[in-house]
């Protein structure tokens, strides 16, 4: 007991002391020997930002979060439709398997200006479809091949108790999916947030983090724009912990 309350309490101690350092480093590098370039500012002047302009950076983040929310919903039921359809239909997962491979190598930075313009300059679709293409491919390989470990033995155990279709997948296939499926959606998350932010670089409507950052970096107020490079950092933070929760709770085995 003593040893597993110690590995929990590392695994919390260790990232935050890693950021401490970071930030011991940082303060070192900038404001006492004084040795950064011009676009990076100390840390105590970025959270000075941070609070200060707190009100239009959680508008951008919100804006951010929510098209990388969608685009991960989305992406992740159609990875979840198309990996059912791969797993029953032997034929379609080889039809599928070079799109998912393509889908997996298109560049973000090329593809979002095309969506874009595609769907105007207003609209924040091409943002969300880029967030949904980078959460597709992790789900879909995740959710495959956890709807695969289901072995044949077990398959025809509850086909000779007079299991129908319905009970085996409640029974057999979504046990044995769920954690593959978490563990999909965890890494999707984070991959959905940075090309949400990606995508806003490059056109698209004049909000969110990604376009305030190049706004306000081009515009030489460096502290302002790594502020909300901090805004983006807590969007995929959260992203991160509440999917992690998720996958944390959907693994969890009850008590023998």
């Amino acid at each position: 007991m003593t040893t597993r309350v110690l590995a929990s309490w590392l695994r919390i101690a260790a990232p935050i002391g890693v950021g401490v350092l970071g930030v011991a480093a940082w303060v070192l590098y900038v404001d006492v020997l004084g040795a950064a370039p011009r676009m990076l500012p100390s840390p105590t002047t970025i959270g000075v930002e941070l609070v200060e302009r707190w009100g239009i950076i959680s508008n951008a983040m919100l804006i951010t979060a929510t098209n990388a929310l969608i685009g991960l919903v989305i992406g992740a039921l159609v990875a979840i439709v198309f990996a059912a359809l791969a797993a029953a239909v032997k034929p379609i997962d080889g039809m599928l398997a070079p799109i998912v491979a393509a889908i997996a190598v298109v560049p973000i930075v090329a593809l979002t200006p095309i969506l874009n313009t595609m769907f105007g300059a207003s609209s924040q679709f091409g943002r969300q479809a880029v967030a949904a293409l980078a959460a597709f491919v992790p789900v879909f390989v995740n959710v495959l091949r956890g709807l695969r470990q289901t072995t044949p033995v077990h398959r025809d155990l509850l086909r000779a108790s007079a299991a129908s279709a319905a009970q085996t997948f409640r029974v057999l296939t979504l046990p044995t999916a769920l954690p593959y499926l978490m563990t999909g959606l965890r890494i999707a998350s984070s991959l959905a947030v940075i090309a949400a932010l990606v995508a806003e670089y490059f056109g698209g409507p004049a909000d969110g983090i990604g376009t305030a950052i190049a706004t306000y970096a081009k515009s030489g107020r460096a502290a302002l724009a790594w502020a909300f490079v901090a805004g983006g950092i807590l969007i995929g933070l959260i992203f991160f912990l509440v999917t992690s929760l998720l996958e944390k709770l959907a693994t969890r085995r009850p008590p023998v």
